[in-house]
């Protein structure tokens, strides 16, 4: 049976107390470093390599969903990059440890709707190059970031937004363990067409149940002797 509300003196229903709230912390720019992969605040040191791995004419598919069409020079993707610093210093390189691109980085993705009075906080802008896609290095660069906002900072909130028409991105939302929380209609114009954006989130009251299940995934023993999966990621009831 759902929890009735409180009442305030004047019998309205009012939401649950949230004792000892205070303002959370900004996101710093700092180094996070997992079993499989680091995250690194975004520089201009890494921008050569990002090229190379996401802006290769066959990797026109990455940015599909994306604001921006794919950068086919350096300098393209130099100015592109520089000016998502500007408006999202919590931007981070992702670098694997293991694969290809080993110790390069290999995708890039960004903190935005950052509200400290609230507690609340989004991952956007997700670039993971084909070498980073559907890794283990991939999964653990999302965990370590909810764990720092959820865990570390204290949020009560970490949000996911994408394109209505991304399936990629809606299914990986729901294996990372966000909830579908409904469909924002007309909500922008990209590259001169319409988007639907899908919202998924995860309270701090889920995250502790969603942190064990990637812990267990990430386990070395979840994997065999070629790393793959032996239990898979995911919550059947999302």
């Amino acid at each position: 049976m759902p929890e009735q509300p409180d009442l305030d003196p004047n019998g309205n229903p009012v939401g649950r107390p949230v004792p000892g709230w205070s303002r959370r912390p900004e996101p710093e720019r700092i180094t996070l470093t997992g079993r499989y992969v680091t995250l690194e605040p975004l520089s201009s040191a890494h921008y050569a390599e990002l090229f190379a791995a996401t802006c290769a004419p066959e990797d026109d598919g990455l940015w599909t969903y994306l604001s921006t069409e794919r950068p086919t020079s350096l300098p393209a993707l130099w100015m592109l990059l520089a000016a998502r610093l500007e408006s999202d210093p919590a931007t981070y390189a992702i670098l694997p440890h293991e694969g290809e691109r080993a110790g390069t980085p290999a995708g890039v993705f960004s903190l935005h709707a950052i509200n400290t009075a609230d507690g609340s906080v989004e991952l956007g802008s997700v670039l993971f190059g084909p070498a980073l896609r559907r890794t283990r290095a991939a999964t653990e660069a999302v965990h370590l970031m909810q764990s720092y906002c959820l865990d570390e900072l204290g949020y009560r909130r970490f949000e996911w937004k994408c394109h209505s028409l991304n399936e990629p991105s809606r299914r990986a939302a729901v294996r990372f363990g966000f909830t579908y929380e409904g469909r924002f209609r007309n909500a922008k114009v990209v590259k001169g067409r319409n988007r639907d954006t899908d919202w998924f989130s995860i309270t701090a009251e889920e995250w502790p149940a969603i942190r064990d299940a990637h812990e267990r995934w990430l386990d070395p023993a979840n994997f065999d002797a070629q790393g793959r999966q032996v239990a898979a990621l995911g919550r059947s009831d999302r």
